[in-house]
């Protein structure tokens, strides 16, 4: 017979499957940043210029958007 102490041990020791695809994730945390070397990033502005491609520039301080771009 199982008590209620029994079952709750029961319930807090289930194993779940972790599926991580570390070069995915890797990717799209650097989205947003730019390395300095050494294993260094930096964030930058991430606004998309008119011609398509996102501005490299640095963001204002609190700010996801450098001078330029924040509105």
């Amino acid at each position: 017979m199982k008590t209620r102490s029994m079952t709750k041990r029961e319930n807090a020791y289930k194993e779940y499957e972790v599926n991580i695809d570390f070069d995915e994730a890797s990717e799209a945390w650097k989205q947003n940043k730019k390395s300095i070397g050494s294993g260094c990033y930096k964030y930058i502005c991430e606004a998309i210029r008119t011609n398509g491609k996102k501005c490299r520039k640095n963001p204002m301080t609190g700010c996801k958007f450098c001078s330029i771009h924040n509105i």
